[in-house]
């Protein structure tokens, strides 16, 4: 915003001409879209910095109630609870990922199976349909999708459980896999636990993010756009 007044008011100065408000909401539109690029964010935040202030201009003027935007905090809230603690966005499974991991448990008798941070838990769902023997955990941070987890548990009368908190209280050496779809930032405060409490034989898989400088011992190429799942023996 600072760096958008500075050039609007040097062209002013320059060359006297006024600019309207939109015109202002325009360029630093594009400049907070161009600086994402120049830093190198990840792609979609350059249309999402484009879009933002001219978005907010168009809803004020449409005199929409406070009340609005007083739920869609509350809402957002919800689904993001701790993204600015945790540095975990809310990442919602993908349904590829049910053939590997129900070839990674494949081999194990009653698998006892963890997912940190498991969303709205329709992965977790369709595993345990699959493997009727296991014993399958969802742990969930955020209210929202938690609380969708768990009545669509009740809605399918699965038997996985769905847990509302923070993955870091659990014993990890209750079970034979832990599976998650995190973060980069959230990657090695998981390894240093899974290496501290994991049984001798037991898996952590990790969907599309690896754990530096650990070299997996799985390595699945799950879609065409070249994601993958990892997979370390501990």
């Amino acid at each position: 915003m600072v760096i958008t007044f500075l050039v609007l008011g040097l062209i002013r100065f320059k060359f006297q001409i006024g600019f309207s408000l939109l015109f202002f909401l325009f360029l630093h539109a594009v400049v907070a879209a161009s600086f994402s690029l120049l830093l190198r964010f990840d792609w979609w935040w350059a249309p999402i910095q484009f879009l933002f202030p001219l978005s907010a201009y168009f809803l004020f003027q449409q005199e929409i109630s406070p009340h609005f935007y007083l739920l869609i905090l509350i809402l957002l809230s919800a689904i993001f609870w701790s993204t600015y603690r945790s540095q975990v966005p809310y990442y919602p499974s993908r349904s590829e990922l049910l053939a590997p991991l129900l070839e990674q448990i494949s081999t194990m008798n009653s698998p006892r199976f963890v997912d940190i941070g498991s969303g709205m838990g329709g992965l977790l769902i369709k595993l345990s349909e699959r493997r009727p023997d296991g014993q399958f955990l969802g742990v969930e941070i955020a209210p929202l999708p938690w609380l969708i987890s768990y009545l669509r548990g009740l809605f399918n009368r699965s038997r996985v459980k769905f847990k509302l908190g923070n993955f870091y209280q659990l014993n990890l050496a209750e079970f034979d896999v832990v599976f998650c779809y995190l973060s980069p930032a959230a990657m090695p405060s998981v390894w240093h636990k899974v290496k501290t409490e994991m049984r001798p034989g037991s898996l952590f898989l990790s969907y599309e993010f690896i754990v530096p400088d650990v070299t997996p011992d799985i390595v699945m190429k799950i879609n065409l756009g070249g994601v993958y799942l990892y997979g370390w023996r501990v």
